[in-house]
């Protein structure tokens, strides 16, 4: 009868297992948010740098055929 008692995790384990389970996924879940934020971020600088360097490049050139 020990021998059958013995075999297999525990309740206790079996919920360790489940809550570190649950823990990856919530902090997997949480890095693909950061990870996605940080990208769109990226894309929003890019997009306001190019709309400035195009702005400078027109305002150069209206200057230049100002002169």
């Amino acid at each position: 009868m020990l021998a059958l008692i013995s075999c297999g995790p525990s309740a206790e384990d079996k919920a360790k297992a489940d809550k570190a389970k649950a823990d990856s996924a919530r902090q997997a879940d949480s890095l693909n948010t950061a990870k996605s934020a940080a990208m769109m971020k990226a894309k929003s600088d890019s997009v306001m740098m190019k709309m400035k360097a195009d702005s400078t490049a027109k305002a150069d050139s209206a200057a230049k055929a100002g002169k």
